[in-house]
Order: C-alpha cells, then sequence, then structure tokens
C-alpha cells in the first residue's frame, strides 16, 4: 500500500510539472511542487524528483534554478539572445553575433513553442505592442526566417541604422510600414532596401521573476 502510494504521488508530481510547463512555458520550482501537490516538505519533492530522474523520465541541471526537464518530448531549448525593442528601435549586435551573445537557454513547453525549426528568444523593450499582449519585459519567442506576410508580428533589422525593432509588417507601394499595436503611438517608414526581417513570433511569455 506505501508503494502504491508513493507510485501516485511522483504521478501526480509529473503530472503536474506538465500541467505547470503547459501553461506558462517553463519549468516550476520545488516550492511549486510542494504547492500544487500538497506536499508535506521541499525534501519530499526533491526525493521524488530524484527517482524521475533516475528513472529517466526528467533530467535537471545541478544548481540552476527552474531547469526541470521532461525526457519524453514534453520541452526544448531555447537561446535568450538579448533585447529587442517595443517602441522607438535601439541600437543591437549585427544579427549573426546573437547566438555567441545568448544570455541563457530557456527550457519551454514544446506545446506553447511548437517543433519549427530555429527558434531563438529575445526579451521586450518598451510599450509599442501592448494592445497585442506583448508587455515591457516579456520574452517573445520567435522563428527565424527572412520573409513574412503583411501583418505577421516580427523582428525587423534596419541596416542603416543598426537596429531592431518588433513591429508588424506590412508592404505599401515604395515603402514598408512598422506599425506598432499601440494606438497611442505612429507607425515607422523605411525603405524597403533597409529592412530585413529577422524573425517571427510565435509564442509569448510573461516576465518569469525569481
Amino acid at each position: 500500500m506505501v508503494r502504491g502510494s508513493t507510485n501516485r504521488t511522483r504521478d501526480r508530481i509529473l503530472a503536474f510539472i506538465r500541467s505547470f510547463i503547459a501553461e506558462n512555458g517553463y519549468s516550476p520550482s520545488v516550492g511549486d511542487i510542494v504547492t500544487g501537490c500538497g506536499l508535506s516538505s521541499p525534501n519530499l519533492a526533491q526525493y521524488h524528483l530524484n527517482v524521475l530522474e533516475r528513472d529517466g523520465i526528467l533530467r535537471r541541471a545541478p544548481g540552476v534554478f527552474r531547469s526541470i526537464q521532461l525526457v519524453q518530448g514534453h520541452n526544448r531549448e531555447v537561446p535568450l539572445l538579448g533585447v529587442i525593442a517595443a517602441g522607438a528601435p535601439i541600437p543591437v549586435p549585427e544579427s549573426e553575433d546573437w547566438t555567441a551573445a545568448a544570455e541563457e537557454v530557456l527550457n519551454l513547453a514544446r506545446d506553447l513553442v511548437g517543433d519549427g525549426p530555429n527558434l531563438f528568444a529575445v526579451r521586450v523593450r518598451g510599450r509599442s505592442m501592448i494592445d497585442a499582449c506583448i508587455m515591457d519585459g516579456d520574452i517573445v519567442v520567435m522563428q527565424a526566417t527572412n520573409s513574412a506576410p503583411d501583418g505577421e508580428m516580427v523582428a525587423v533589422w534596419l541596416k542603416d541604422e543598426h537596429e531592431v525593432t518588433l513591429k508588424r509588417i506590412y508592404r505599401e507601394a515604395n515603402q514598408v510600414r512598422l506599425q506598432p499595436a499601440n494606438r497611442q503611438m505612429e507607425p515607422l517608414y523605411a525603405d524597403p532596401a533597409n529592412v530585413e526581417i529577422q524573425g517571427r513570433v510565435v509564442a509569448v511569455i510573461r516576465k518569469i521573476s525569481g
């Protein structure tokens, strides 16, 4: 009976981890698991996590907070490459330098970001996309691409200015309109030759604290 109860506890922990990652896009902490599963102590949670790790169901990076990864295809690693402006464009490194300057690697739910290739994440600075529910400090996950249809939310590299910005893109006659999702802000207009799409948004993650 004790053994069956122990197995049910681990099943409950595993179900909680899957649900938490699917809802939040990042892994729960031990404290989250204790609270969410009604466990008596962090030590008990650690014991069950150790067993799940030993059995190859999950893996963790030693000493790294929120590092639980479900081995059975539920998570994928996405590099967080820096900051993108959702407002007036700001200077950033050349795009080929982003991967070398990755701040960290995020373990994100596959249900959230999908299975597309060449994913990267950037932290948003500014408020020009608030009507699209993208706030200052949020993280956007993007799929690297150099093309996108009109109306798509994209990261655009302005070549002459050496700046990148997050906007919706529209092609109009002899110019490109970069439209903010904020009714109080005016669009940016650029020469098509000065515009290079770097990626399209596939997911948004609310700012992670702690």
